[in-house]
């Protein structure tokens, strides 16, 4: 909700703090009110989403990963595993960071077709999933982007007896133990841990010594990939909610 992110920032600006962090999903919609933090010589950090905006809004460094180059990445790894037309299911509309994962896939691997379901309706997304492999068999694979829609497409593979492939992004336990289990091929990690943490960090450092981080470029958390190879050992950090 852009304009609910908007009034928090407006907020944290007339109590004076010393550092905002936000996650741009949908970045015009937020643009002024950062500028006003700017203005008002707060320093601002983006996260997560909106990197391609971040330092146009004026941001010292983004902490996050290229969507668009993690969905090339996700694509490159289909298409090694032998996939030939691919879903990219989307849980939220107007995410430009979701949209970008699925431009990036269709740039590296080819056949791609966006379907779009509501994360806030995991029943129903399932339900959605299913009917989409039903329709057409010849989907070999699927690209959530998301943990709790990539359990909801391992239902709905196994409901639809579809043998498409299943990958994901983002990692959680349930996701990691799909990997070992061989119900998920690999999921896509952009450590939002990390892009919860480094923020802090790097506000710590500018308010005691002056430090700015990035050069005006952003910090990278990903893409780096979890597959059946590493799964054991990122496990017991997922488990953790630190990776």
């Amino acid at each position: 909700d852009p304009a609910k992110q908007s009034q928090l920032i407006d907020n944290a600006v007339a109590q004076k703090v010393q550092g905002i962090a936000v996650s741009m999903a949908n970045p015009d919609g937020l643009k002024e009110s950062i500028q006003k933090a700017i203005a008002a010589g707060i320093p601002v950090i983006t996260i997560n989403s909106g990197l391609e905006k971040s330092k146009q809004f004026g941001a010292i460094t983004h902490v996050g990963q290229s969507e668009e180059l993690a969905g090339e990445g996700a694509g490159e790894k289909f298409k090694s595993l032998g996939a030939k037309k691919m879903l990219c299911v989307i849980h939220e509309a107007g995410n430009v960071g979701l949209e970008s994962r699925c431009s990036g896939a269709k740039k590296t691997f080819g056949d791609v077709q966006n379907l779009q379901v509501d994360v806030s309706n995991i029943a129903d997304a399932q339900n959605t999933i299913k009917s989409k492999l039903l329709a057409d068999p010849s989907i070999d694979a699927v690209l959530t982007l998301n943990p709790a829609i990539a359990k909801a497409a391992v239902a709905a593979k196994k409901d639809a007896n579809s043998k498409a492939q299943i990958a994901t992004f983002d990692v959680s336990s349930d996701v990691v133990n799909a990997i070992l289990a061989g119900d998920v091929a690999f999921a896509v990690d952009q450590q939002p841990y990390l892009q919860g943490y480094l923020p802090v960090v790097f506000f710590a450092l500018k308010v005691r010594n002056g430090n700015d981080v990035g050069g005006g470029q952003p910090v990278y958390s990903g893409p780096g990939f979890v597959t059946k190879d590493n799964a054991a050992q990122v496990k017991q950090f997922a488990a953790a909610g630190t990776r």
